[in-house]
């Protein structure tokens, strides 16, 4: 029980990390840059993300702590990786898109994050469908998210 209740806490923390390390790259700066944007109509307001994001990682972190809960890593090495490396990828995106000013190569990264977390779905399924499912939330707001920093790309090309 122990065991399972630190688990939970720390893949949670690891999924809020994520976010953490990702929100240190959209400071003072990178709003100013944001603001000088031209975005497309259907781009929500600031306010939104914040509150949608903790709900995605807190999700995620409940995701990733079910596929790792019944044998730890030495069974589900796969799925865990992928988690990981979609986890970098997700951190990584806000910092080429808000603090390096690059929407092509965010939109280029993005694509790439959109295809670790479907392949991270996948996996997690396999172990747990509830895992699976889940993601799905990200995986449907990351989908938005390819179109938006695309439209942002277009727009301000």
């Amino acid at each position: 029980m122990l065991r399972a209740t630190v688990g939970l806490i720390c893949w949670i923390a690891l999924s809020l990390l994520a976010g953490v390390v990702g929100g240190v790259a959209t400071g003072r700066e990178a709003g100013a840059f944001y603001r000088e944007l031209e975005l497309p109509p259907f781009a929500p307001p600031g306010w939104v993300f914040g509150p949608v994001w903790t709900l995605l990682y807190l999700l995620m972190g409940v995701a990733v702590w079910l596929v790792w809960k019944p044998s730890g890593f030495a069974k589900a090495r796969l799925p865990l990786s992928l988690f990981g490396v979609q986890l970098v990828l997700n951190a990584l995106w806000s910092w080429i898109f808000f603090a390096w000013w690059q929407p092509g190569w965010a939109l280029v990264e993005i694509v790439v994050l959109w295809l670790a977390i479907v392949a991270t779905t996948i996996a997690f399924w396999r172990v747990r469908p509830t895992s699976g499912a889940l993601l799905l939330p990200y995986l449907a707001w990351v989908s938005f998210a390819v179109v938006l920093n695309a439209a942002i790309w277009w727009l301000n090309a």
